[in-house]
Parts: C-alpha cells; structure tokens; sequence
C-alpha cells in the first residue's frame, strides 16, 4: 500500500503554486518514507524503532516487499549512523549539528543505501530528494541532492573507510558501525576469554553478530516445549530446555503466546531465570525474590518452574512495569507484586532464600534488537550505572537469609558493570561466588571466570551476563 503524501511548508497560493487538477503529483515511496518516520521518531522523540516500526507497519499496512524494505532501511541506517556521519561529515560544509534534523535524517537514509544497500544511485538519490522536498521543502532538496551524489561516486563503504584514513580499532568500529568505546569494551570483555592469536578475529564476530537480525525465541511456561515446538513450525532451543527458536512470522499471532502459555523471551534471559532456580542452596527453599522484575518475563518463568510451596515477590520501583510484571504473573498462584525500589524494600534482612537482581544496565548485549541504544549511550552513561548496580547488589545480599543465593544479571558484557560490581561485592567477608558454567554443562565456551557471559555470535541470544552469590 503507498503510504500518504507529504507536503512541505504551505506558502500563499500565487498562480504558480496553486493547485491544479491538471497537475501530476509524485506519488513518495511508501516504506522509504516509514523508514524516515522511524529515524525521526527516534531522534526527536527519542523512540525505540522496535516499538515505532511495527506500529507505523500495522498503521500504514504496507505489503510484505515494502515492510521488508522498510525495515531494512530503518534498522540498517539507524546501526550505521556513526559511520554515515563519518561520511557526511567531510561532504557537508557545516558541522552535522547545525543542519535542519530532519535534513540530517534524510541524508543518513539516502547515503546508507548508497554505502550499504548498493541501490542505484538515480533510485536512492532521486527517491530520498523527493522525500526531502515534501517533507523539509525545496530548498533543503538542492543540497541533498548534491551530497547523495557524492557520496554515490565514493563507493561503497570498504572503500569510503578506507578514503577515511581509518586504522585498528576504528577502521573496525567504522566497518561494524560501532561507537569506538564499545569496540574497546568488547576487547576487554572477549579478551578474558580469548587467546591473542584469535582475540581479533573474535571482536569482529561479535560486532558483525550485533549487526544480524535477531531470531524471535519463545518461553514454553505452561505448554509442554516440544507441543508449542509442532505448533509455530519452530526448532527446541539449544541452551533451555523451555526455548524455542522461530523461523518467522508473528510471535502475536501464536495462540499460545495470546493465552500466556508461552511469551517471547530470548534464551539468554530465560538461562539468567534457569541459573537461579539450578543453583545449590543450604537449608530452607520457600521465599524467592526478583527485586528488579519489570517487565515480568523473568518472575513469570520463576513462578512456572518454582517448587511446589515457594512464594515469589516481585519488585519494581516503577508502578507501570510492576503492572506490567502483574499481567506477566495472571493466574499464578502464591506470589506478589510490589512497588519498591530495590535498594530500600519493605522486606526484612535475611527474609529470602533466593534473590534475583537483573540489574538495570547499558543494555549494549541487545545492540541486535535497539539499532539505536548504540548511538544513544554513550561512555559516561556506564559509571552511574555502575554505582547503581553496585548498590542493588548490596541490597539484594542483605535480602538474602545466610546460606541464600543472589543470582546477578545484566544485558551487557561491559567490564564495570559486570565483573567489576561482582568482584566488589565478594570482597565483603560474607559473600562468596559460585561457578554458574557447570549448571549449563551443554553451553559452550560460556564461561567468564566463576560467571558466565553469553554472546550473539557464541550462543544466539543476546549478551547476557550471569553471576551467582551466597551468603555464608
């Protein structure tokens, strides 16, 4: 379906710009023009292009080709912005920042499929200057028409980073369309569980994995695996024993999903629930806590797989997730759900056996699913970051009765916000680690150190990082 036209800025209506019946209007290109929907809802409004895409497609109900496209061309430019600014920025004679936003947003689109997308240059450059023209106006098309053909004559992107003079890491942060900090994040992270020899080419693997669309995995909560397995055409997850894998289509449409039966969750997550519930415990096993719940797939899968007599609480400082982690729970018995900030709750020291604190974090281990997220964090959103986590994990310790075990869990493989916040916690003379690796003997290469980092290019699932911890 053609997505509605755009015009620019209306002007008085003098003989020559007055409507006519008679004239022939272009007709904008239906999934370019979602594309640039995303990328300025993204940054004007500081939207999530995985929620805004699907909604614009439900809206507009573009055929199959066009979504496609559509998505391609968001989540591709979205990735890749660093890189194209790179590119724009010696093409342009002011800094980026003084362009009109809009304007910027339409370059990014044009030059990606120039770079990356290796469309004909009369289709992306003539198709993105309409654009330009009905949605910023006339004058604003002259130059990005005049950019877009240079950046056309530059080649594709091997050869615009090699024009850009770029070495080391940041001819790789360029080629894998990564913030130079978070390639040197990845090296130190890789590099604990990496030999020199294939350090290097391990760091571009997992870049390039960021950069892959992400398969959909499901979690079979209260429908047999191997039944929901049959039912979506899926394959059983490699790592837990509740994951299936999808080939496509809508989670939304599966009746099972519909019912809360089963709920997409990545398989990491559903091994950082699993880790808890394996771990070794001394003495009773009745209370468990997930102190940082929302949105509520973790607690879910806890309460599905919990020993008879076990109560879940589930705790989150903020009253729209915790409704959200009540809709996760519906119909689960002996549990409940709290507003309450995790580093004060209402609870006694010492009232749980089990504690999980999935930490909030950087979320850079679902760079796949948030094209943006690796242009919106930046180095110094870590530290605070960091602090907070450091300060849960405190909390979560003194939550737990002695002989209990805190599970510690954060999307990001990031140095500070892993090893780092577990090393200052055990350093307290009443914590020790645990190794995880062995409760998930069939997970290859998984381990780091007593914890376990998972990988997109290792494992399929997003970067999750697993630490277990007990009270003695």
């Amino acid at each position: 379906m053609t997505a509605p036209r755009r015009r620019g800025p209306a002007g008085p209506r003098t003989k020559q710009n007055r409507p006519e019946s008679r004239r022939v209007r272009p007709t904008l290109d239906g999934a370019r023009l979602t594309a640039y929907d995303v990328l300025d809802g993204v940054s004007s409004r500081a939207a999530y292009a995985n929620l805004l895409l699907p909604q614009l497609l439900r809206e507009r109900q573009l055929d199959p080709r066009d979504a496609g496209f559509a998505t391609q061309l968001a989540y591709g430019t979205l990735r890749a912005t660093g890189t194209l600014d790179a590119v724009l920025t010696g093409l342009v004679s002011r800094p980026l920042a003084e362009l009109d936003p809009r304007v910027l947003d339409l370059l990014r689109l044009g030059a990606h499929q120039l770079i990356d997308l290796r469309v004909p240059a009369h289709a992306a450059v003539d198709t993105t200057v309409a654009l330009t023209r009905a949605i910023v106006g006339t004058g604003a098309s002259g130059l990005v028409n005049a950019v877009l053909r240079k950046v056309g004559a530059g080649g594709d992107r091997e050869a615009w980073v090699a024009a850009l003079g770029a070495t080391g890491d940041e001819r790789l942060a360029l080629l894998t369309d990564h913030p130079l900090w978070v390639v040197k994040a990845w090296r130190e992270a890789l590099g604990e569980t990496s030999d020199d020899a294939s350090a290097d080419a391990e760091l571009e693997a997992a870049l390039l994995a960021d950069d892959e669309a992400p398969e959909v995995h499901l979690v079979a909560r209260r429908v047999d695996r191997d039944e929901l397995v049959d039912a979506v055409d899926g394959d059983p997850g490699p790592w837990s024993p509740y994951a299936v894998r999808l080939h496509g289509g809508d989670p939304g449409r599966i009746a099972a999903v519909a019912s809360g039966d089963a709920a997409v969750q990545d398989e990491g997550s559903q091994l950082a629930a699993l880790a808890l519930l394996r771990a070794p415990l001394e003495g009773t096993d009745a209370r468990w806590l997930d102190v940082c719940a929302g949105p509520g797939g973790k607690a879910a899968l806890l309460a599905a797989t919990r020993p008879a007599g076990v109560h879940l609480t589930a705790a989150d400082r903020s009253e729209h997730r915790a409704e959200l982690v009540r809709s996760s729970l519906a119909g689960a018995e002996d549990v409940d759900v709290l507003v309450a900030d995790g580093r004060s709750g209402p609870w006694q020291p010492g009232s749980f056996d089990r504690v999980l604190l999935d930490a909030p974090c950087t979320g850079l281990g679902a760079l796949r699913r948030r094209p943006e997220v690796r242009w919106r964090r930046t180095a110094e959103d870590v530290a605070p970051l960091a602090e907070l986590q450091r300060a849960l994990l405190t909390a979560a310790l003194d939550a737990v009765r002695p002989g209990g075990v805190v599970a510690y869990v954060t999307c990001s493989p990031h140095t500070a916000e892993t090893v780092e916040v577990v090393a200052a916690a055990v350093a307290r003379d009443d914590v020790e680690q645990l190794p995880v690796a062995p409760l998930f003997p069939d997970v290859p290469d998984a381990a780091r150190g007593d914890a376990v980092q998972l990988w997109p290019h290792r494992h399929g699932t997003d970067a999750m990082f697993i630490a277990l911890l007990r009270r003695v």
